[in-house]
């Protein structure tokens, strides 16, 4: 076949243009590849800032968190990192573990389904006029709280600040937001909302009803005063409930985190120490029952369900 100049001219452009669009089009996908890994990698480091600086809180907002961030980098290493920042948290590891065999989706799924169904023990918990005493902030008590109000329950809610990071105003925000009476406490106030002195006394609580950061075989581990809390309810005769998805539950030993000096006083006189455990231990006995999405259990009844 011949060809004359011109049409030799107009093919070689032809394939030329087609060469310099599939090279653009490889560039492209190149180019957008690489900035999704570093997008995703900017998206995975500031979770893991933001959980670290608790500015991501409560072990179900952790263990989200940390999900999302296992999605967007899946490795080893990865992993590893996103565990090590919140070591107190066995929802976080279950989450993980359960992402590697369900997948993100499904995985995501079991927070809420497990939530609805601790909302209807909570509720069956309430009664009418009830002063209910809560401690920090768990997203598990929260939303049951909000649901059992929205169902026509009456109850106020004392609350503390829990210092030094104030989750306590967290809590007490959202509460205030779903029109539930709400009084916060300062920390060291404790008593004064558990107890009844006398019979005059009106400040005083009906039930607690208390997170988990982690559920073992000899009691559990929540935030800093809650063993003040729980000891001080079981003199009282005033029941503890703790609220707690199952995945919070470890046959390991779980490790106590020690927080910055800085946020308890920052730029404190020297040779002053600061003691800033994050958590502490609450013997099983002190607890009345838990209220997982297993129903409203004693402790050995839990234990033998989750096992």
């Amino acid at each position: 076949m011949f060809f004359c100049q011109t049409e030799k001219i107009e093919i070689v452009g032809s394939c030329f243009r087609q060469f310099l669009y599939f090279f653009k089009t490889i560039y492209i996908y190149i180019s957008c590849g690489f900035n999704f890994i570093m997008d995703s990698k900017k998206r995975f480091e500031k979770i893991i800032a933001d959980i670290k600086s608790v500015k991501i809180q409560g072990a179900r907002n952790v263990a989200k968190a940390g999900l999302f961030a296992y999605n967007l980098i899946s490795t080893k290493s990865a992993k590893n990192k996103i565990l090590s920042v919140r070591p107190t948290e066995p929802m976080l590891l279950h989450s993980l573990n359960y992402f590697e065999k369900f997948g993100y989706k499904k995985t995501l799924e079991h927070f809420d389904d497990t939530q609805e169904k601790i909302n209807k023990f909570v509720f069956k918990l309430i009664k009418s006029q009830d002063k209910i005493f809560t401690h920090c902030h768990s997203t598990n008590v929260v939303n049951a709280l909000i649901y059992s109000k929205k169902k026509g329950k009456n109850f106020q809610v004392y609350n503390t600040e829990t210092r030094p990071l104030f989750q306590g105003r967290k809590t007490a925000k959202q509460l205030k937001n779903a029109k539930i009476p709400v009084t916060m406490f300062v920390d060291s106030a404790v008593a004064t909302a558990l107890e009844k002195e006398n019979r005059k006394d009106k400040i005083y609580s009906d039930k607690i009803f208390l997170g988990a950061d982690a559920i073992l075989k000899t009691g559990v581990i929540n935030k800093i005063g809650s063993k003040m809390i729980a000891e001080l309810a079981y003199k009282n005769k005033i029941p503890v409930f703790i609220v707690a998805d199952s995945w919070k539950f470890s046959k390991t030993k779980v490790p106590i985190e020690q927080r910055s000096l800085n946020e308890v006083w920052d730029k404190a006189p020297k040779k002053i120490k600061i003691q800033n455990p994050a958590f502490e231990f609450i013997e099983k006995k002190y607890i009345k029952a838990i209220v997982s999405e297993f129903g409203i259990l004693s402790f050995e009844k839990f234990l033998k369900r989750v096992n």
